[in-house]
């Protein structure tokens, strides 16, 4: 008689809505842990071997989630090291042909799939114009860690969901390793990431209550400044992707050059507060919203979250200012994924969307 293998039991949670991406925020704890044990050593070496060639100015290149975590390494890169930086419009290439001296330029493509053509052209057409390049990914071999000179795995693992939840946050690590890298520190600031997150993402039940607030919102409106500024944007982006509340992010200072008058006690305002010059920056914004009767929720400092309508408090003593993003985002994940649910939709199936966007 032949034996026969048995087949896999069947996942209860199947049918559960959302089951996907919750696992992989779950995940995010140990993301972090394997990428400080196991792939900070390569990171920093990718990133003395480009230290060593003196880049005169650093171009980073993304879109969607990945663009939320350039902007952060913008703010890395010019804050630690001084050293200029900006986001490229690719369609100058792609589109329109252009072709910039790009010598001694470091060009730095995050990208969780590494697969979009627009993304692989650039960096292709950036490292043929002299520029040294850097693919920071989830999948080393992808189109794009193949067109680059320099790879960075980010060690996520598959991610299934549409929503990136754990690529962004690895992303965000990987990106602070290489700038720590760049400039010869050891990273120490980003050992404390794992328990916190865990920590974090174990108070679930905290965020389904304030998700039963929102709803029914309309529209929301996200803000912060410095460091927390792309955390606002990723936030953002998350609930319009999820339940496709359109949701607004703006810097601090934007805010108050207009968009400040939309605001109203109907519609919420997220403000996302750290612990440290940007959280002070961002004191003038929070003093105008409270006088307009905002429904304010904050994410941040306990003093903070004290001051707002609602909120969700942040361990950030003994915790650098920037490396704060990387727990900053993870209730915004899971508010949006709540939200999603109490709303009667799927976060693991937003319409419209797919994996890995080919644009051109």
């Amino acid at each position: 008689m032949t034996a026969t293998t048995p087949a896999p039991a069947p996942d209860p949670q199947h049918d559960v809505p959302g089951r996907i991406m919750a696992r992989e925020m779950a995940e995010q704890p140990a993301v972090l842990r394997r990428l400080l044990d196991e792939g900070a050593s390569g990171v920093r070496e990718v990133a003395q071997d480009i230290a060593a060639r003196k880049p005169r100015f650093v171009l980073l290149t993304a879109r969607g989630t990945s663009d939320n975590a350039a902007l952060y390494a913008k703010y890395l890169l010019e804050i630690r090291l001084g050293l200029p930086c900006g986001l490229t419009s690719m369609s100058t290439t792609t589109a329109y042909g252009a072709h910039p001296d790009l010598t001694d330029v470091l060009v730095i493509t995050v990208s969780q799939s590494g697969g979009s053509p627009d993304l692989v052209a650039s960096t292709r057409a950036a490292r043929e114009a002299g520029a040294i390049t850097l693919a920071v990914t989830n999948n080393p071999d992808s189109p794009l860690a193949g067109v680059s000179e320099y790879h960075v795995d980010i060690m996520a693992g598959p991610e299934k969901a549409l929503p990136a939840t754990k690529t962004y946050t690895a992303s965000l690590l990987a990106l602070y390793l290489f700038v720590e890298g760049l400039r010869g520190g050891d990273g120490a600031a980003a050992k404390v990431l794992p328990d916190l997150a865990e920590r974090l993402l174990a108070r679930q039940d905290e965020v389904r209550a304030l998700a039963a607030r929102y709803r029914f919102a309309e529209r929301m409106v996200i803000t912060s400044r410095g460091y927390g500024y792309p955390t606002a944007k990723e936030a953002a982006l998350k609930l319009m992707e999820t339940s496709y509340i359109p949701a607004l992010s703006y810097s601090g200072a934007d805010l108050l050059h207009g968009p400040l008058a939309m605001v109203d006690n109907v519609s919420p305002v997220i403000a996302v507060v750290t612990d440290g010059r940007g959280g002070e920056a961002l004191q003038p914004v929070l003093d105008r919203l409270r006088g307009r009767g905002a429904d304010l929720f904050v994410v941040g400092p306990r003093s903070q979250v004290e001051q707002a309508s609602a909120g969700f408090v942040l361990p950030t003593e003994g915790v650098a200012e920037e490396v704060q993003p990387i727990l900053e985002i993870l209730p915004l994940q899971l508010l949006a994924h709540e939200i999603t649910i109490a709303r009667g939709q799927d976060p693991d199936a937003p319409r419209a969307l797919a994996k890995v966007t080919e644009t051109h």
